[in-house]
Order: structure tokens, then sequence, then C-alpha cells
């Protein structure tokens, strides 16, 4: 059985992502499309706005047939990290091909592109550095070190998000030697980060911006998504009474601040050159969690820095747990949810993994796994006991199974 990898987010999963799996089987002629899916917190440094379960559910349902997890340890970290993560991952699951979704629209231009950086890649390093030392964020300078080199041009613009995530999908691949296909399709109708809802093709963030404000799912939210989406959604908020937002958790990792000492701060993930500081320093005058990184963020520091700076607070990552990470692979593959045919395509390509197949959290798990545990706790964290140990319960149960 052939198979076709997507790395996604779904948060929500909507009618562009239903136009991604159509156009992915239709170039790869695969028999079953897989999904690694970032968790219940995601690249950006944001909590999803339902949990990783209700958005398995509502994939299954509309095209995928297998989801796996990409671990946390990967998930929330910058592009590259989170690509040899989901790239390995899906290597592990035996996928011939990954299609993403760019602005670019041609994977020549990203093989091209790559082979052009390897030439280039010392002078790369070496301004990258310069913009780095002016006191650039790291997306920043990398954009201007690209552009130096001639790879912000109309034909591969490293600037755009999806061009950015390909490329570095493409780079996992190369250089991890995979014998993997890239494919990639482009967006059509809208940008990434596109604010507004303009045509039934809309971007996740101008989705979530309206189901936040309304605090409902009104006939355009609904328009932009399949069936299943929408029933997920509000089957989510009826157990949770929430949809999830960074204002929700300001109290919570407000108070976590406010009990730690520099030291415990500087000891967290991605916290650098003394930020820790500036952190301790705002927190006794936010007054919310956007005027919180408003006041911390610096052009160093970008708002999605910080983010997952706050991200790795909540769930108490420290760069010591991440320095367990194995570098060649994948320390698990954990599987979420599957269709029969999912299921049919696992139960041979188990055999062949050389790692560990996850269906659930254990007793008995490695600490890389420990950390999913620490994710959902806090992710969970802002609901009401009864409502938080319910759905936390998921964690433990067996893979979700689409009929």
């Amino acid at each position: 059985m052939n198979a076709c990898g997507l790395i996604v987010e779904y948060n929500p999963f909507h009618n562009g992502h239903v136009y991604h799996i159509e156009e992915a089987r239709k170039q790869s002629g695969a028999d079953c499309m897989i999904a690694v899916m970032s968790g219940n917190f995601l690249q950006r440094g944001e909590p999803a706005v339902i949990d990783k379960f209700h958005r398995a559910s509502a994939a299954l349902q509309t095209g995928i047939d297998i989801i796996l997890e990409l671990p946390y340890i990967y998930a929330v970290q910058h592009s590259d990290l989170f690509a040899d993560g989901a790239v390995k991952t899906l290597s592990e699951a035996g996928v011939s091909s990954i299609c993403f979704g760019s602005e670019s629209g041609s994977i020549s231009n990203f093989k091209t592109s790559y082979y052009y950086f390897k030439e280039k890649e010392s002078e790369f390093k070496i301004t990258l550095k310069q913009f780095l030392d002016q006191g650039l964020s790291y997306p920043e300078a990398s954009k201007r070190a690209y552009q130096h080199i001639g790879l912000t041009d109309k034909n591969m613009d490293l600037s755009k998000p999806n061009n950015i995530l390909g490329y570095s999908y493409v780079k996992a691949i190369m250089e991890n030697n995979l014998d993997i296909a890239p494919l990639t399709i482009q967006r059509t109708n809208n940008d990434f980060h596109d604010q507004t809802i303009a045509s039934e093709i809309a971007s996740a963030t101008s989705i979530r911006k309206e189901m936040l404000k309304n605090d409902s799912l009104t006939s355009e939210i609904k328009s932009t998504m399949p069936e299943e989406t929408a029933k997920q959604l509000m089957l989510y908020k009826d157990k949770a009474s929430v949809w999830h937002a960074w204002e929700n958790y300001f109290p919570i990792l407000s108070y976590r601040v406010m009990t730690m000492s520099a030291n415990e701060i500087a000891a967290i993930q991605d916290v650098e050159e003394g930020l820790e500081n500036r952190i301790l320093k705002t927190v006794h005058h936010a007054t919310s969690f956007y005027d919180w990184v408003e006041a911390i963020k610096t052009k160093r520091y970008t708002w999605t820095r910080i983010q997952r700076i706050f991200v790795h607070i909540l769930t108490n990552t420290k760069k010591a747990d991440l320095s367990e990470i194995p570098i060649q692979t994948v320390p698990y593959v954990r599987v979420l949810g599957m269709t029969q045919r999912g299921r049919e395509y696992l139960n041979r390509q188990k055999k062949l993994m050389n790692v560990p197949l996850v269906s659930k959290l254990t007793r008995r798990q490695p600490s890389v796994l420990s950390i999913e545990e620490k994710a959902a706790h806090a992710y969970y964290s802002i609901l009401p006991s009864r409502k938080r140990n319910l759905l936390f319960k998921q964690e433990l149960q067996t893979p979700i199974i689409q009929k």
C-alpha cells in the first residue's frame, strides 16, 4: 500500500485542508493518507483551539487515514526542528512521498534552492551571524541572509511562511538521505496569516479569530469547514465549555512566573541572554497576555519566540529535557487515530519500524513521552477539575478508530 504524508496542525481542520488532501492524493497516487499533527500546543507557541483528539476525529472523517502525533519536543520549535521531527516521523511510518502547501507551488524551485543553498551555505552562516549580532531576531536575520545569497526572488521567496516550512521539509528529506519524494501544491485564495474570512477557502488564523470573537460558529465560519469540523468544535466546547486561547492561560502563567526564580526561568527551553529578567520584571505590570508579550517583545525576541517560551514555562520544559532528543531518528511514533484502511496499513508497517509504535500514555514510558503528559496537563489546566480529568483520560485510551 502506497502512503503519502502530510505535516499539519488542523487548528481547525477547514476546506483548504480538504483541498490539500485531495491534491496530495492526486499527485502522489497514494492509497493511504497519513498526517503527522502537532498536539495540543503548536509550532508558533499557541494552544490549539480544541484538543488533538477532536481535531484528529474531524480529519479522519474527511480523508485522512492515519493521524500521528508530532512529539512536543519537535512541535513547539523553530521551523527546522519542527520539520526534522515531522519528516522523520513520516519516514518511520513508511511514506513514499510528502506533500505540502506553498506560495511557490513548484517542487523544482525547492530542490534547486536547496542545492544552491548548499553551495552558498558558508556565506549564509557568516551573514546570518552578522545580522544576529546586530540584534535581529532569527527569522528576520535568516530572511536577510537568504536575500543576501539570492534566495528571496519570485521563484523561491524564503520570506513567505509556507515556503520557509516547505524548504525545511525538503532540506530534512535531503540531508537525512530519505527515500521520500517531496511534492507541493500552491496555496489558493488566502495567505497563511489572513485576518478576515473572504471566501470558503479561508486561513485558519481568520477562522479562529472569528470563532473566538463570536464565541460561536456563525454561518460564515461554518462555510469554511467540513460539517464534521463544526461538529467536533461544538462537541469539544460542550465538554470543556471553552475554545482555547492564550488569554485563558494568563492567570496560571503569570502565577507560575511569579513563583519562579530567575535561575529557574533561565533553565527553561529557549530562554537566553538574560531574558528571564525581562520576564520577571514585566509580569507584575501585565494585565493581559497580549500586554505582557508586547512588554517583553524586542527586535531579537519575536512574538512567536516569546509564545514558545511561555508554552515551555507552562509545561516546565527545560533545556536539559530537550538535550535527550535523539539526533538520528524520532524516539517513537504515536498513533492518535486511524480508519480501517489506516489500521491495515499500520499492521504491516509496524514490523518495519525502527522505533516503538505508541498508542497511549502508560506508567512505564520513556522520559520524552512523559513530556507529552505534562503538556496535556498544562493544556487542560484552565478547565474545572471534573472536565479536566475527563478530557485527560483520552491520553490513556487506545487510538480513535474511524469506521
